[in-house]
């Protein structure tokens, strides 16, 4: 079985490519353009694994995406895309180009069947925010983004679901809450307050600090999409959430208690534009329909990760 993976040596992609080399027999290649999150040397260690090819391009070049289409897939798994906030308002242009185009350049490799199936790797920003009294989004929820980045993964949703509408192609959508574990890059949220507390810099907090996100273990996001890969019916999209909302001043303080640094490290900043308040996935879908299970405790994979980001920190490995 041959699974084509883009973007898969930035944050979820590489850890998904460590889970199927650990639990199938797939033969993995990866396409990936190695932008400042990715991780050149973890990739290509990999590649000792014969099941494992890897091919530096970027899915927003057709030349690099023939080369990699040099043969059948039984799937496409994108991840690959642009996925920082902030960069996203300051300009939008590489976020347009590789979430919305480069999902356009899959989708037209699909159609000439050189894969039976793509999974197309979202984001619950799309469905844009909730108040505190509402219920967590559903896959039904509309579409409501409110940042350029959850904008250009609306787009791409929209663009999956055309495809399957109009040409039925095997196409399906997940749609995760907000990811942490190993590999993440610094300037996200987590890997910043490690990193800050580990050299006692300020540790900037937009707002009030009252945001409410809903955090998933990138390992329990990893075993979703396996099993959607086995058993998910195509068109259909399918939420994956952690259950665990937290507001983002608890995380910073749970962080800091584990460090064992002070909260006078925080810093209140000025609020991102349209920051959305409150982030809440309905996993209901999934779990009735595929059996999906979540494993991992937010506290126990919480400590994990600030134990990996500071041995990283550290230069105890790249």
């Amino acid at each position: 079985m041959n699974i084509l993976i883009t973007g898969g040596a930035g944050f979820i992609g590489l850890n998904f490519v460590h889970y199927l080399l650990k639990t199938t027999l797939y033969n993995i290649t990866v396409i990936d353009s190695l932008t400042y999150a990715s991780h050149p040397k973890e990739i290509r260690n990999l590649t000792s694994n014969p099941r494992l090819r890897f091919i530096e391009g970027s899915i927003i070049n057709e030349k690099d995406i023939e080369t990699v289409m040099d043969q059948q897939y039984e799937a496409i798994v994108h991840f690959a895309a642009e996925s920082h906030v902030d960069k996203s308002i300051l300009n939008a242009d590489k976020f347009i180009q590789t979430n919305i185009g480069g999902t356009y350049n899959l989708l037209k490799q699909v159609i000439k069947e050189y894969a039976k199936k793509m999974i197309h790797i979202s984001t619950d920003e799309v469905y844009g925010t909730l108040s505190s009294t509402q219920k967590p989004f559903t896959e039904e929820s509309p579409l409501s983004p409110n940042n350029p980045y959850s904008a250009t993964k609306a787009s791409s949703d929209l663009l999956v679901r055309s495809y399957y509408e109009t040409f039925k192609l095997p196409l399906i959508t997940t749609r995760c809450s907000n990811n942490f574990g190993p590999f993440q890059n610094r300037e996200k949220f987590i890997p910043t307050i490690v990193y800050n507390a580990l050299h006692n810099h300020k540790i900037p907090v937009y707002g009030d600090g009252l945001q409410i996100r809903d955090w998933l273990f990138v390992e329990d996001h990893c075993k979703a999409i396996s099993l959607i890969l086995e058993k998910g019916a195509c068109g259909e999209v399918y939420n994956i959430g952690g259950g665990n909302e937290r507001k983002n001043i608890d995380v910073v303080k749970q962080i800091l208690e584990i460090m064992g640094k002070p909260e006078g490290l925080i810093e209140y900043v000025e609020d991102r534009k349209g920051h959305d308040r409150r982030y809440a996935i309905d996993s209901s879908k999934l779990q009735n329909e595929l059996g999906w299970e979540q494993t991992a405790s937010f506290n126990q994979s919480l400590e994990k990760t600030v134990r990996w980001h500071i041995n990283k920190f550290k230069g105890a490995f790249i």
